[in-house]
């Protein structure tokens, strides 16, 4: 059992979201421009916080934990969020809502048609929403993340950049050594990804003394292959702020925003984890001030009329849904009033738990078992099905196109079922009648593979529907997997 102060957890929360408010605000206006800059401080009117989508978006993936369950979250459920509430066609946030809507679910819905945004910032803002549902749970942090970046940008350096950033985030609650955090944060992510080599520059840098500017050009070079507003460069922009700004929150935020470039976003990422390592105390009473505690939106729809309006709001509701994120990933969690912040040690509490009930190894393991052009479906806590379409989706007319089935069985017995296809008309297919997955034991969980060939008619549609379905006795209806082709 975890025991949490909740007065603790509140404090650090609600100044992660007023941290991230205020970096926001300040950036906004240099968005976009090379700098460096010579930014000192607000260039906004006093009273309220600029809008700003790094905000917005966790906003809606707080109603769909509060509506679904953490549990039952998934990038398929986050991707109707992305449909019912988030108006923008903006760079990625465009290419996937119309991948979505062709039928194309995540990560192919972020890597197809991508090609120069999957690399880019749109993930890793949003990703304290995940650090403050799962405080000291990096791991768990880090699934979410996962989940909700493969959206709209697959498996490239953007949704890295969001796994990185939730872990870091969710070590903050009990890690006050930046240079330690981050270290440790890194564990978390490929260390052959350019998040990874550009995050260990900065700290390289800053450990032999390098200024601030000519720690920015050296992020300059080894990014200089890859356009603005990518993750990188601009992961790296916020750890110089963190590392150089040497735990003064007003210095971490202005030094990340004077590196230029997407400003709003490396500047509020630097408050949000400012905010969470020192809570509001670390936070100047001139800057919480200057912004107050409103939310203003500007990327998600205003009839989505049940999001948070207020940093209070969103801390408050955050708190409600903390005890079931954490049961929800096997570790069992209660508030306390004691004065000690932890009753329970908190290494163990990221480490491999065998009671684990989601298993988030698996999910990581199947993510990297399979290709940018996949889709996963999750029946409940039972099975997991991976589509993988191996290539990119197209089929000319009299064409063919094989699909690799993987089904991932979590019971603790076996799996038979009877497999159809639902088929548009003149398409034919080749395709196992019977599969069968053995029963999960604690050492593993059983999988099998199987291919479907199609074949197209002379005419195909510009979008084409597809349907395996499955029936089994071990489930009371049958079970069906959407397939997608574009003509």
């Amino acid at each position: 059992m975890i025991f949490l102060n909740k007065d603790f957890l509140r404090d650090k929360i609600h100044a992660c979201f007023i941290g991230k408010n205020i970096g926001g605000t300040i950036g906004t206006p240099f968005e976009g421009k090379i700098g460096p800059h010579d930014v000192r401080g607000f260039n906004s009117a006093p009273g309220e916080p600029l809008p700003n989508d790094d905000l917005d978006l966790q906003l809606i993936w707080l109603c769909a934990v509060e509506q679904n369950g953490a549990r039952m979250l998934s990038p398929t459920i986050l991707s109707e969020y992305w449909l019912d509430a988030i108006p923008p066609h903006w760079n990625e946030y465009g290419i996937c809502k119309a991948n979505l809507r062709n039928g194309l679910l995540p990560p192919l819905s972020g890597h197809f048609n991508n090609e120069r945004w999957r690399d880019s910032n749109g993930a890793w803002i949003r990703s304290e929403i995940w650090a403050c549902l799962c405080p000291g749970l990096p791991n768990v942090a880090m699934k979410y993340a996962l989940m909700d970046a493969m959206n709209d940008h697959g498996k490239g350096e953007g949704t890295v950049a969001e796994m990185f950033t939730a872990a870091m985030q969710s070590l903050a609650f009990f890690e006050n050594d930046i240079f330690a955090l981050l270290e440790k944060a890194l564990e978390y992510i490929p260390e052959e990804s350019r998040i990874s080599r550009c995050v260990r520059l900065v700290m390289r840098e800053y450990k032999a003394g390098t200024s601030w500017l000519e720690c920015r050009e050296k992020i300059l070079e080894e990014t200089s292959d890859m356009t603005t507003f990518q993750a990188p460069a601009n992961v790296s922009y916020a750890v110089l702020g963190l590392l150089y700004g040497e735990g003064d929150f007003k210095k971490s935020v202005i030094l990340a925003t004077n590196c230029g470039d997407d400003t709003d976003c490396t500047a509020a990422t630097v408050g949000a984890t400012m905010g969470i390592m020192g809570g509001t105390a670390a936070i100047p009473e001139d800057w919480r001030a200057y912004i107050g505690d409103r939310i203003l939106t500007v990327a998600i729809d205003g009839s989505f009329w049940f999001q948070p309006k207020s940093c209070t709001e969103l801390t408050e509701r955050i708190l409600v849904q903390l005890p079931g994120m954490f049961v929800s990933n096997g570790y069992e969690m209660e508030y306390t009033s004691s004065e000690n912040v932890i009753d329970t040690a908190y290494p163990k509490w990221y480490s491999d738990n065998e009671y684990n009930v989601y298993d988030y190894r698996r999910f990581f393991e199947r993510y990297n078992d399979s290709s940018p052009y996949s889709n996963e479906f999750i029946r409940g806590s039972h099975e997991a099905y991976l589509v993988d379409y191996m290539k990119e989706p197209y089929i000319r007319p009299m064409g063919e196109f094989k699909l690799k089935i993987t089904i991932y069985n979590h019971r603790r017995h076996p799996l038979s079922s009877k497999i159809n296809l639902l088929l548009p008309d003149g398409w034919t297919a080749e395709y196992p009648k019977n599969i069968f997955v053995g029963h999960k034991s604690s050492e593993m969980i059983p999988k099998t593979e199987f291919e479907i060939v199609l074949h197209a008619p002379e005419k195909v549609d510009a979008v084409n529907q597809l349907a395996i379905i499955f029936t089994s006795s071990s489930y009371p209806a049958p079970y069906s997997i959407p397939i997608t082709l574009l003509g």
